[in-house]
């Protein structure tokens, strides 16, 4: 296979195998959540079309989240039943065709079958299971950096497609707006067949920074997926999981649901044209990335209770403060700066907090049910933003009400302990 031929060239000119790995989970995470970011393209001229309202279609979006958050906390158990890379070609492969799919809708039906159904369940397989398998498999070393480039692939893909999309749908129509996800699932369903693999052992390499190959351990996928509810259970008897997965609701409810499904119609109802929208959007994608990764840099450093309490006040005044501004180029410049910086800043701060209380082998499933709250949030803000324009023909209750949610999360984070410090005072 080209795997096996590929890495011994790599790694005799010192590159280890582990980052082609980073690359493939990187364009899949981009296409995958590009994929779902569409629906803000094509909410505005897919009602003009068929003349429905934006709630007709919000309804399939809602659906979407509803089915992502629902599938994303089983999908670490289904890779490891039946394999990383055969269920990445799955997903991208069902990606493909749901999108496939949009492109012959004619009733309200279609729509949530393709882009609600099939995308929801292919978006949770893709989700942060993988991005966390794949830092977690291969790499000892530097897997933190890994983990924080993968984590901002996911918002830099919901924004970065969106000028392209826009543009095309702007002036060919909606259905050639989906053309470019299309062909980037279909590549990454392609290029990891051809190059991934589940592990490094499955190459006779170590993981990055280790020196023996590990084989892969023997683990019931039944099991994994029992040890999914039992830490859900145990967790669930905390107030902290609590409070995190509270709080991670709210940000689902004031990024992928809200800004990235509403902002470009949002824009439009401020005379605003589509594509002009969607490059804001873009320019969020470019400041998420350094937003992320330097989030990580800070949660090793500071109080990720600190860190979050400003991450989410400062969203919610950003939120609030937009349907106030005199949407031109500063001010938008100025909120697509500001809110990317901040678009998934919350997610190593929350990782840190769910692996200071819960512990290495159980945070990750831990995070697994948080973000699955988090595209809970996601749904409802979706759904219900489609419904306040319909009701109010305005978005401005539904930015200012989860601007003003933001301020909540901002505050509750602190009913969390901060383990470093009492750890700090009982060694002293």
């Amino acid at each position: 296979m080209l795997a096996t031929a590929f890495a011994p060239w790599l790694t005799r000119h010192g590159i280890h195998y582990g980052w082609v790995m980073v690359a493939l989970t990187f364009l899949t995470t981009i296409c995958s959540s590009a994929a779902v970011s569409l629906t803000g393209v094509l909410l505005v001229p897919m009602t003009q079309e068929f003349n429905w309202s934006k709630g007709d279609v919000s309804a399939a979006m809602g659906l979407l989240f509803v089915l992502f958050a629902g599938t994303a906390p089983f999908a670490g158990a289904l890779i490891l039943k039946y394999g990383q890379r055969r269920m990445v070609v799955v997903a991208a492969t069902m990606v493909t065709v749901a999108l496939l799919g949009t492109t012959f809708a004619s009733a309200r039906w279609h729509v949530l079958i393709s882009l609600g159904l099939i995308l929801g369940i292919a978006a949770g397989l893709g989700a942060m299971a993988l991005n966390a398998t794949v830092a977690n498999r291969w790499f000892v070393q530097r897997r933190g950096l890994a983990m924080g480039i993968l984590t901002a692939s996911f918002a830099a893909g919901q924004l970065s497609f969106m000028p392209t999309a826009a543009w095309l749908a702007t002036t060919y129509g909606w259905r050639s707006a989906v053309v470019p996800a299309i062909a980037g699932a279909a590549v990454c369903a392609v290029l990891n067949l051809l190059f991934a693999r589940d592990w490094p052992a499955d190459i006779g390499l170590a993981p990055y920074g280790e020196a023996q190959v590990q084989r892969p351990p023997a683990v019931s996928a039944a099991n994994a997926v029992n040890l999914s509810f039992a830490v859900l259970r145990e967790a669930a008897a905390t107030r902290v999981f609590w409070v995190l997965a509270g709080t991670f609701f709210i940000c689902g409810l004031s990024t992928a649901g809200l800004v990235s499904t509403h902002f470009i119609p949002f824009c439009g109802d401020n005379g605003v044209v589509a594509v002009a929208a969607a490059s804001y959007l873009a320019m969020m994608g470019v400041f998420n990335f350094a937003g992320t990764i330097c989030s990580g840099w800070l949660s090793d450093r500071f109080d990720n209770r600190k860190l979050l309490a400003w991450y989410y006040g400062l969203r919610g005044l950003s939120l609030m403060w937009l349907p106030f501004s005199s949407f031109d180029f500063y001010s938008l410049s100025l909120f697509a700066i500001f809110f990317g910086l901040d678009f998934v800043a919350t997610v190593p701060p929350t990782a840190k907090l769910a692996a200071q209380h819960f512990g290495a082998a159980k945070a990750p499933i831990v995070i697994g049910w948080v973000f699955a709250c988090h595209q809970l949030g996601g749904a409802l803000s979706a759904y219900t933003g489609g419904l306040s324009r319909d009701a109010w023909s305005t978005y401005m209750p539904v930015f200012i009400a989860i601007g003003a949610a933001c301020l909540v999360a901002s505050m509750a984070i602190f009913a969390v302990r901060d383990i470093r410090a009492s750890a700090a005072r009982s060694a002293a």
